[in-house]
């Protein structure tokens, strides 16, 4: 599986779905939409183009706080590892976008948004 680093555009898809590992490491997941925006000469108007589809995982700090940050619908920026991963399941055969993100944040072309810092207790801290 190759994985290369990239800057994605589009729309939380999918309500998050946030779990612990079994040793304890936060991870949250999402379907993200990205469509591109195309003028049409003819009509005199933007439409969209094809929709892309990703399978967004988020891990640590990262998916904690996307739990508490991102919603179904949101226009977000993601940069992250997109790998090609190919699947077989009952039969079928299929491949999908997989994006671990590193970074993301609310995309402020459509809206705004206000930052909270989140303090981290430190194990050496919290012992």
């Amino acid at each position: 599986m190759y994985a290369s680093t990239s800057i994605v555009t589009g729309n939380v898809a999918t309500e998050l779905k946030f779990t612990n590992t079994s040793d304890g490491v936060p991870v949250a997941s999402f379907r993200l939409a990205a469509s591109e925006r195309k003028f049409d000469r003819e009509a005199n108007r933007w439409i969209d183009g094809d929709v892309t589809w990703y399978s967004v995982v988020c891990w640590r700090h990262v998916a904690e706080n996307c739990a508490v940050s991102l919603h179904k619908g949101d226009p977000v920026v993601i940069v992250g590892r997109l790998a090609l991963r190919e699947w077989e399941q009952d039969g079928r055969t299929g491949s999908t976008l997989d994006l671990t993100a590193d970074v993301i944040g609310h995309d402020l072309t459509r809206g705004t948004a206000t930052f909270e810092r989140t303090r981290r207790v430190e194990a050496a801290e919290a012992a």
